[in-house]
């Protein structure tokens, strides 16, 4: 799995665990929408530390929190 894809599932999974839809998200980090879905989307495949850092805050979760799942430490590396 690419980074990419473990970033957009991981912001896709939170969304679903705490309800939120992409507007809402949008709303809570200051992020415009168009953003979250060029990142859901594909069309941004390197998301910003910035730009992640505020979704983790309109998802109320920290940055380690965000990255702390078996799908991150299990990523290869990707320039080989």
């Amino acid at each position: 799995m690419v980074t990419y894809t473990a970033v957009k599932n991981r912001i896709l999974q939170l969304l679903g665990e705490k309800n939120m839809s992409i507007h809402r998200l949008s709303v809570e980090s200051a992020v415009p929408p168009s953003s979250i879905k060029n990142i859901l989307y594909g069309k941004s495949v390197n998301p910003g530390i910035v730009t992640l850092k505020m979704l983790c805050d309109g998802l109320g979760v920290t940055l380690y929190e965000f990255f702390d799942t078996r799908e991150f430490r299990e990523l290869e590396q990707e320039i080989k």
